[in-house]
């Protein structure tokens, strides 16, 4: 929709609502109150708001002494609905009241002519209301409230629908053909046989009720590897939850357990080793013990879409102080026997990687093989920057995208983890751009027109969940980003370390698409990632808020304004940009983490 004509576009909407208004007939004397909680006096009981947009507050109010405010963001326009039985060829009221800018108020599902109604602006509480008929077979209709997209939250309060109500709704029956696909390490998917009646699932794993799904499908994560798992799972509607299903077991995979041969808290660190900056060169010899996995910076292709990815020491010419390419090596060994790994790091601000062909796959795949053999490294480390990542047009779905530079970095990794086995470690370090940001926005969006970079980094790291060791997305060198608590937080503090950390380990819905739901990954997976100094990038942090974020985070104290979704003892660390700047500054970054209490 061309939103420049938003206006025009809902007052011709309005008119044709008035008129479906005026020839329908109003409810009866006999009608009954069918909306559950529709002065929200019990919170959200019988709402449900997409991308967790709704809030109740006590301020301000209709009547009584709560009300309904929701926020939309990025693609997600705030709709609060409820599901409500009715009675086949029978009349409708429903009203309620209002205030913000373009706020709706509709039913749909009604057999007949859905219906809503709107508000340009009601700057003070403003009454809506509509009519309609059932159609003969319609029993349910669902009822809602929502904003624009863009605009400021809206509030609603004492929403009602007036009518004959329908026959009681039946708890749904336990749901059948519960299956396991094939596990990974780490997860096991699921598929059932869809219930009548049913509004949604509850999937169960030993007992305990670990997720909730809208369709016939879940994928159950954060799981140890080579362990047997027991699953079963009930179906639920407004009437209540039905009795648990025949259980179905599943033994997840060895798969290596990412982050093996790694302390329960590690410090990882970007090498410049193969150029020089404003902070020196430093010899990996000189690298002190405080950094557990250290990180080549960089590997880089010969061109952008070669996927021939080169490697070299920093010249001398540049680099008056470069160790020889043996002692390199040999500092390398002494590093692992000292129990530290050492990973090839590809991509950077200067080094775009689009693979976009199975040529440039197979060729990203030999020549990264060459470089961890030459030099007997542990792992790969993806550092794509840029252009690198980016969504075609109508790839939506981050669980099966379609768009070839990601289907081949997939592919490409898959294939370096199978040749190297269980030992093989892989980390990212991607930008709050191509993943927290992916909350409001995916790719090019609904419309397009948006960056189709967004959330780009979502379908790798999903795909290769099982695979990754470490995820340490750069909380530097961004914009502002919306938190869980859909409110934008801005670098620098622990605030937006500890909202940005929360997301990843909570998970959250993608572009506020409330099925396709970016699962949480396991504590253990990710570190937090900051610049080690001001000279190092925008975003630095002083060791205190550091270590406010890590208290909230692991232990929930000094949370501040944030409300975590947990604490996660097991958060494995920090990375930083890097090493060399942390030198620079005298080691405050690595010494601030050597002494943090992390228990």
């Amino acid at each position: 929709m061309d939103r420049t004509r938003l206006p025009a576009a809902l007052a011709a909407a309005a008119l044709a609502i008035s008129g479906l208004v005026a020839t329908a007939a109003s409810a009866g004397a006999a009608d009954t109150e069918l909306a559950r909680n529709g002065g929200f006096e019990t919170g959200l009981d019988g709402w449900s708001c997409t991308a967790g947009s709704g809030a109740v507050v006590n301020s301000p109010v209709h009547g009584g002494g709560s009300a309904l405010k929701a926020t939309p963001a990025g693609s997600d326009n705030a709709k609060c609905s409820q599901t409500v039985t009715v009675k086949p060829n029978s009349d409708y009221t429903l009203s309620g009241w209002v205030q913000g800018s373009y706020v709706y108020l509709g039913a749909s599902g009604t057999g007949t002519s859905d219906v809503s109604t709107w508000t340009a602006s009601a700057p003070s509480w403003q009454k809506l209301s509509t009519t309609f008929r059932t159609g003969a077979s319609t029993t349910s209709v669902t009822i809602y409230t929502h904003g624009w997209y863009g605009t400021p939250a809206y509030g609603a309060d004492d929403l009602s629908l007036l009518g004959p109500g329908g026959d009681p709704v039946q708890t749904p029956a336990a749901p059948t053909g519960l299956t396991a696909g094939s596990p990974g390490s780490t997860s096991v998917p699921l598929s059932w046989s869809p219930v009548s009646g049913a509004t949604g699932y509850n999937v169960y794993r030993g007992g305990a009720k670990v997720l909730s799904a809208s369709g016939t499908s879940a994928t159950v994560t954060g799981l140890a590897p080579s362990t047997s798992y027991s699953f079963e799972v009930t179906a639920t509607n407004s009437a209540g939850e039905s009795p648990k299903s025949a259980a179905v077991s599943a033994t997840t995979t060895s798969g290596g357990n990412p982050g093996t041969g790694l302390p329960a808290h590690a410090l990882v660190g970007y090498l410049h080793a193969s150029f020089a900056n404003g902070s020196g060169y430093t010899r990996m010899a000189d690298v002190p013990d405080s950094w557990d996995v250290i990180n080549l910076a960089f590997g880089e292709p010969t061109s952008v879409t070669s996927g021939d990815i080169r490697f070299s020491l920093c010249p001398a010419s540049e680099c008056p102080n470069v160790e020889s390419l043996a002692d390199f090596k040999a500092a390398v060994k002494a590093k692992q026997a000292a129990g530290k790994k050492v990973l090839i790091s590809i991509g950077g601000a200067n080094g775009q990687v689009q693979l976009s062909t199975a040529a440039a796959r197979d060729t990203f795949v030999s020549s990264v093989s060459k470089i961890i053999d030459e030099y007997g490294l542990d792992g790969l480390d993806i550092d794509f920057e840029g252009h690198s990542l980016s969504l075609n047009t109508g790839d939506t779905d981050f669980r099966s995208p379609t768009s070839p530079v990601i289907v081949n970095l997939i592919s490409a990794v898959k294939t370096l983890k199978a040749k190297y086995g269980s030992g093989f470690m892989l980390t990212m370090a991607p930008e709050t751009f191509f993943v927290q940001l992916g909350y409001q926005y995916y790719g090019s969006g609904p419309w397009g027109g948006q960056d189709p970079r967004a959330g780009a980094y979502l379908p790798v790291i999903h795909a290769l969940r099982d695979d990754l060791t470490l995820l340490h997305v750069q909380d530097y060198n961004s914009g502002s980003i919306m938190g869980l608590d859909n409110q934008y937080h801005s670098m620098g503090g622990a605030d937006f370390h500890i909202a940005m950390t929360d997301m990843l380990l909570t998970g959250f819905p993608v572009a506020g698409d409330t099925t396709r739901v970016f699962p949480a990954l396991r504590p253990e997976q990710v570190a937090i990632g900051l610049p080690a100094s001001t000279q190092a990038g925008n975003g630095h942090t002083v060791p205190a808020e550091v270590n406010k974020a890590l208290d909230c985070l692991t232990k929930k104290v000094s949370c501040g304004s944030y409300q975590t979704h947990g604490s996660w003892p097991s958060l494995r660390g920090l990375m930083t940009w890097s090493v060399n700047w942390d030198r620079y500054n005298q080691w405050e970054f690595a010494k601030n983490f050597d002494a943090y209490p992390w228990s």
